[in-house]
């Protein structure tokens, strides 16, 4: 009589992401609980200042959300109903969303190859009188031709909004993302390098704006302003909104700030090792996989793969998931949603768009992956039916 085996134990899967919280971000929190634990606190301002002086800009106002950030930005611009913002369709929906809330048209945009951001040229045809504003976004903290984008605002008159809900970190040629344009908008959800669960952050290097878009984050009132003693009391002076961030949360990412550099490190390792055991791989199969360029300094947020047909992505994924690596394609083009097709024009084709969609594959990337993660991965794709 034979004794059946045991199946072979199965592997600790491995995250596509995760924060890396500690001690640190406890001490913080419960700093926030002994004081003020509503919005711009001490420990708010502290954020702000501290991100304006890494960012090398006047002011960073915190914000519930990235989404909450675009909002706010759109509307102290002014930009509303009647008016067009051109933005990619191979973003996540708050990039149109916040376009809709304040009352204007998302009109949807080709990217480039190199850097899955907004292509110059096809942006440029789209370009009409109702066009108000450029919002480009970085995805992965790459920024697309922001030299080609800031020069055709600068010539039509139009704005420029950053999406860098990605990009904490990264640079083009050498200024940090978010600063490039009029104003810039940052995330801090639970996913990005640097978090708190759920936040954001407008970054504004004009006083006259960043006042403007104080008084709309603080339910219209001059509010800020008291809290500074600049008046003896706050009143209701505009319209405005509630975006402003709990200081609670804003404990966390004091503490997140403190580690910043070595968060970046570790990020940074986990991209070499991918690098260095992909290359030969990759190549061989026609695999494109994220790679360093030299214009555009990397924050490490995302490591992909972009496969030479859907079914091979596809089939990837599925072989990757047998191994416990909880790799994922992103996202579904905002021109080919449910929604997204009763804002865009008929037919519309974004061929370079669909076609990273299909092929796409994230792998695990965040600050907890050890070496052994890492060779794991490295080796569950090597493996893979390509």
């Amino acid at each position: 009589m034979t004794t059946a085996q045991a199946p072979p134990p199965i592997a600790r899967p491995i995250a596509l992401s995760a924060p890396w919280y500690g001690e640190p971000e406890a001490v913080r929190i419960a700093e926030a609980l002994r004081g003020r634990t509503a919005g711009d606190g001490p420990l708010g301002r502290r954020v702000e200042r501290r991100l304006a002086e890494m960012l090398g800009v006047k002011r960073v106002l915190l914000t519930t959300s990235c989404t909450h950030a675009l909002e706010l930005a759109l509307l102290t611009l002014g930009i509303g109903p009647g008016q067009e913002v051109i933005c990619p369709s191979f973003t996540f929906v708050s990039t149109a969303n916040a376009i809709l809330r304040v009352g204007a048209r998302p009109v949807f945009a080709e990217i480039e190859e190199r850097s899955l951001g907004l292509d110059v040229a096809d942006v440029a045809a789209r370009v009409t009188g109702k066009t108000a504003a450029l919002l480009p976004v970085h995805y992965a903290g790459v920024a697309p031709d922001m030299e080609g984008l800031l020069g055709l605002a600068r010539g039509r008159g139009l704005r420029v909004i950053e999406d860098a809900a990605q990009g904490l970190g990264a640079t083009w040629r050498g200024r940090p993302l978010a600063t490039l344009g009029d104003m810039g908008c940052l995330s801090f959800h639970e996913t990005k390098n640097v978090s708190c669960g759920e936040g954001g952050a407008l970054v504004v290097d004009d006083t006259t704006l960043a006042g403007r878009a104080e008084v709309i984050r603080e339910k219209g009132t001059n509010r800020s302003a008291f809290l500074r003693g600049e008046v003896d009391k706050y009143t209701w002076v505009a319209e405005g909104s509630s975006y402003i961030l709990s200081d609670v949360l804003a404990g966390i990412l004091d503490a997140q700030l403190d580690r910043f550099v070595e968060i970046q490190a570790r990020r940074a390792r986990v991209v070499a090792r991918y690098q260095a055991g992909l290359a030969d791989w990759a190549r061989a199969r026609g695999v494109r996989i994220t790679e360093t360029q030299p214009e555009r300094g990397p924050n490490h947020h995302i490591f992909m793969l972009l496969f030479p047909g859907e079914g091979l992505r596809n089939a990837a994924m599925d072989h990757l998931k047998s191994k416990g690596v909880l790799a994922t394609f992103h996202y579904i083009p905002l021109h080919s949603s449910p929604f997204g097709r009763t804002l865009a024009p008929a037919g519309l084709e974004l061929p370079v768009t669909d076609r990273v969609a299909r092929t796409l594959l994230r792998l695990p990337l965040h600050p907890l992956l050890t070496e052994e993660d890492v060779d794991r991965v490295v080796a569950a794709v090597s493996s893979c039916p390509v």
